[in-house]
């Protein structure tokens, strides 16, 4: 069985007739091919769309199933109890547990076995209690699979199934890529690093296949020793004798698929050894990535690499107790520029990615309660049957209208716009750089903005003055060398894409450019006042990231407690508080880094660079400082100036000594004057430019010198809420908060689109006209 569309509808067997091809439809229609095809069940026994208006007691509106199977054709005819409940939603809408009341109404009513929702990408089985109709989702209990047709009647095998629990966990898919990771290294010989790198491939690989084939968990080895002997043979029918093995053609088409995320360099392929590869697609067959949540994916990709990266490699990965912590007290929103200079695996950007997505799709579930409020007023219940699914009918139009804005797809969605325009990364290392790309799209996506480069310079829409939010772990200890130079390598010249960014980011883009294009064969010290007190990288980082923050944009960053305390860097602590105020520092365990093998004990430090006005108050201020304290000791400097001035010519020699040792003295007691003024400067500066500077010491940050969890003892959770308090009371990030509403003005659902409290003008996203 196979999906028929044409004409922008899409065909409902069950249904028997010609529907709008919506994405919900496509997956309903997916799922039905899905169930005829891998679990034989026929049309006779299922149906589509089945309303019942005693479900509708349990919630609002009128309960419709998307799909129903019975255990037999005579068992739909008969309107016995079902087997199976299925809710669909759309391909790109994050399945929440209570977002499917009406198939959880609809399958407790119906006493059904089984509950089953899916988006396609993820698909979810729960058993419902024989007896006993769940009154919430957490008496919903997941389980491996549904039963085929054939075990449809037989209770033994029906109970067999309900016993099994749901195979596909976060811990068992991390260690299996152990697995197979150990696979490589014992057959291939390979390091760990290029070890992790294969599986890579092959886990991409995977992917790829089962979203073309779109039949579920088929990449098994049975399968593809299958599709490996029809490409062999297809190859000698057309009297090709130096075709690449199957296994490496599997991996150019997915390079083909993948080529503008530059995953993989253009002569890339697969290093191992084909047993190695069946072996190890043998081991991840009975998983399905395609349909597996980008969380449980994700979070067991990003736990494989903190086990295959530890020791050498471990200074890429922040521990994800720290990453939580700050990226929700830098609380970045929906339209806020994000950026990490360095980000290694991607664990900041991740975050911030799913962090800003959930609000998102909190927003939007707000969104429609309060649509669906108003459809469902008193009014509502005076309505006929007939005029009630009428208006249930059009507000399911306006949700999938609205659920066009999580669609990464959609040009001009919500989803699309976060995972496209808002998440900027660079990272130094070529394996981390293509890791994290790998690892954002293993965690939803947003990888796009990631690349590899010197975090330094410019690159992409990575510059100047850009970004609202900087979350960053630079590398610690190292230096770059005055003999570090911006070399012809750094410049980019791509003129095609060179057009499209000066098309996406104006004359700020030309400018950008200028950083590498002015300054090919000099030193990189040379652009960063830094530069001239040291190379520190950290050093050089913090620069570097308050120059590519907005004026009163927000950062936070890990750094070696040294830079607070070192004597040494008391000229980079004073950059930094000519640039920007300091929000808050947090002292955390030297621990916490070293099961990933750093010594040095560290900080958080968050900091807001100075507004314009900020700027110019401060810069008032340090010169009224300034000219007050040279008035304060310019008769006794104009003394010492007068002193030194005597002249020495016609005199003896023992009035000339005199003379020079005087001028010792007061040469020595100027630079005595010029530190005391200095500091005097500094010091008046501080008592006139004066803010309240919290901090904080954690005994425990959620992690051991193990890297094991001690999430329990987390004193991060705690500082956390009390500190998002404090800094709403004292309104301290000033944040531009954007939000999005839908009101129905007569037959058209308005789109509000509000930015710092200002709302833009309104703009039809719904009409009747669009049915």
């Amino acid at each position: 069985m196979e999906i028929q569309k044409k004409d922008g509808k899409i065909f409902a067997p069950l249904k028997d007739k010609w529907l709008v091809d919506k994405p919900e439809e496509l997956v309903r229609q997916n799922y039905i091919c899905r169930l005829v095809n891998n679990y034989g069940f026929s049309l006779e026994q299922m149906a589509q769309e089945i309303t019942t208006t005693e479900a509708s007691s349990r919630g609002t509106g009128t309960a419709r199933a998307d799909i129903v199977i019975w255990s037999s054709s005579d068992d739909k005819i008969n309107k016995k109890r079902a087997l199976i409940v299925v809710e669909c939603k759309a391909e790109y809408i994050t399945i929440h547990q209570e977002d499917y009341f009406q198939g959880f109404n609809y399958a407790s009513w119906m006493h059904a076995k089984f509950l089953v929702t899916t988006n396609q990408k993820e698909t979810r089985i729960f058993k419902l209690t024989e007896d006993t109709i769940p009154q919430t989702f957490v008496d919903l209990k997941e389980i491996a699979d549904i039963p085929s047709a054939k075990d449809a009647n037989d209770e033994k095998a029906i109970k067999k199934i309900l016993n099994q629990t749901k195979s596909f966990t976060r811990d068992e898919f991390s260690k299996l890529l152990s697995k197979c990771h150990d696979i490589i290294r014992d057959n291939d010989k390979l390091s760990p690093e290029a070890a992790f790198d294969e599986i890579s491939k092959i886990l991409f690989i995977k992917v790829r296949y089962e979203r073309d084939n779109n039949e579920g968990q088929i990449f098994s080895k049975e399968r593809f020793i299958e599709n490996r002997k029809a490409y062999e043979k297809l190859n000698k029918e057309m009297g090709i004798t130096d075709a690449i093995p199957f296994y490496q053609n599997l991996f150019e088409r997915t390079k083909q698929q993948f080529a503008n995320d530059h995953l993989f360099d253009d002569n890339a392929k697969i290093e191992i050894r084909e047993n190695s590869f069946e072996q190890i697609v043998k081991e991840l067959q009975i998983y399905n990535l395609s349909t597996t949540s980008d969380d449980v994916k994700g979070l067991a990709f990003e736990k494989f690499l903190g086990t295959t990266f530890r020791g050498e490699l471990g200074q890429f990965f922040t521990p994800r107790t720290i990453v939580n912590f700050m990226v929700s007290v830098i609380d970045p929103q929906e339209g806020e520029l994000v950026c990490d200079p360095c980000c290694g695996s991607g664990g900041f950007l991740i975050k911030a990615f799913e962090y800003v997505r959930e609000h998102i799709e909190e927003d939007i579930k707000i969104q429609k309660k309060i649509l669906k409020d108003t459809f469902f007023d008193d009014d509502y219940e005076k309505l006929s049957n007939k005029q009630k699914v009428e208006v249930e009918e059009n507000i399911e139009k306006i949700f999938t209208v609205i659920n066009e804005e999580l669609n990464i797809n959609n040009n001009k969605g919500r989803l699309r716009s976060l995972s496209f325009n808002c998440i900027y990364g660079t990272d130094a290392n070529p394996r981390m750089a293509r890791t994290a790309k790998m690892n954002m799209i293993m965690h939803g996506d947003g990888h796009g903005g990631v690349h590899h480069h010197d975090g330094l310079l410019n690159v992409n829409g990575i510059f100047e003055n850009r970004f609202d939010v900087i979350l960053t772990n630079p590398p610690f200890g190292s230096r770059v060398e005055k003999d570090s130079l911006v070399s012809e390598a750094d410049r980019f010249t791509d003129q095609e894409k060179i057009a499209k960014y000066k098309e996406r980011y104006g004359l700020a883009y030309e400018d950008a450019l200028k950083q590498v294009n002015s300054n090919i064969g000099k030193s990189i010290l040379g652009l960063y006042e830094t530069g001239k007190i040291c190379g520190l990288t950290e050093v050089l980082f913090i620069e570097r990231c308050l120059n590519l923050l907005k004026p009163g944009g927000r950062m936070a960053i890990v750094l070696p407690e040294g830079v607070l305390n070192n004597s040494n860097l008391q000229r980079v602590r004073d950059f930094v508080e000519q640039h920007a105020k300091i929000i808050l520092i947090v002292s955390i365990p030297q621990d916490v880094f070293m099961a990933s093998g750093a010594t040095v004990k560290p900080s958080l430090l968050f900091f807001k660079k100075f507004t314009e006005e900020e700027q110019k108050e401060f810069i008032r201020i340090k010169d009224d400082a300034t000219k007050e304290i040279n008035e304060k000791y310019k008769s006794e400097i104009d003394g010492l100036y007068e002193t030194i001035k005597k002249t020495t010519k016609g005199l003896s020699k023992e009035l000339k000594d005199i003379i020079s040792k005087n001028n010792k003295t007061a040469k020595a007691k100027l630079k005595e004057i010029e530190v005391v003024k200095e500091q005097e400067i500094k010091q008046l500066v501080k008592k006139r430019f004066d803010y309240e500077i919290p901090f904080a010491e954690v005994k425990n940050a959620g992690i051991d010198a193990t890297g094991n969890d001690t999430e329990d003892k987390n004193e991060l959770r705690p500082l956390e809420k009390e500190f998002i308090a404090y800094c709403n009371n004292k309104h301290l990030w000033n944040k531009t908060i954007n939000s999005t509403s839908y009101k129905i003005f007569g037959d058209d659902v308005m789109r509000i689109r509000v930015t710092d409290g200002i709302a833009s003008k309104p703009e039809i996203f719904y009409t009747k006209q669009n049915k």
